[in-house]
């Protein structure tokens, strides 16, 4: 399956970041979760890429999604909340300290991203403000590309249609997954009591 999905991108050429990012706007947008799209991207893409289209299609998604929460959902969206005590709150501590908290909120997932984007149209907080706040979202983008390139490198060496690679590339990759899983869970707890203090 990743094999032919790879392929099929590659055959599009400088089209297929495009494609990919405009994908990657319209799922934010509709509710459906970007994770599986940033591992599909790792895969097709590589892991810097990946981030980078991720990050473009995830803020600018967000984005478009706060803009609706804010001028054209608002009331369907505000009568969604009156049952959700817990993003309640979160719109309340973002009208109070902004960026601060949206940043946090995206280092600690602890609402659907994607709704989350209409609920802090809700908020007082400035387009800027919640523009800035997406860099928040690296880590967990990183973990995702990175969880793609392996997925790739595992297809590719149970189908042997490449190279063969030495058994230090592959601890490297390991090593490098490790790593930034670790780093994350240290950055979301962090970002946890951080809230918890809001």
């Amino acid at each position: 399956m990743i094999l032919p999905t790879v392929q099929a991108v590659q055959r599009l050429g400088k089209a297929g970041p495009a494609y990919f990012i405009l994908l990657y706007i319209v799922s934010v947008v509709v509710l459906i979760p970007g994770a599986w799209l940033t591992v599909a991207g790792g895969a097709v893409f590589g892991i810097v890429p990946s981030v980078v289209y991720s990050l473009i299609g995830g803020t600018v998604g967000s984005t478009a999604a706060f803009l609706l929460g804010r001028y054209t959902a608002r009331n369907s969206i505000a009568r969604r909340l009156a049952s959700m005590p817990r993003l309640r709150a979160v719109e309340r501590a973002v009208s109070v300290q902004g960026r601060r908290v949206v940043l946090l909120l995206r280092l600690s997932p602890i609402a659907p991203f994607n709704f989350l984007n209409y609920v802090l149209g809700l908020t007082t907080i400035s387009v800027s403000d919640f523009v800035i706040a997406s860099v928040g979202m690296i880590p967990s983008t990183l973990i995702y590309a990175y969880s793609g390139a392996l997925l790739r490198e595992a297809a590719l060496a149970a189908g042997q249609a490449h190279t063969p690679r030495s058994t230090s590339y592959y601890a490297m990759l390991g090593t490098g997954l490790v790593a930034t899983v670790a780093v994350t869970l240290v950055v979301t707890r962090a970002a946890r009591r951080a809230l918890h203090e809001v």
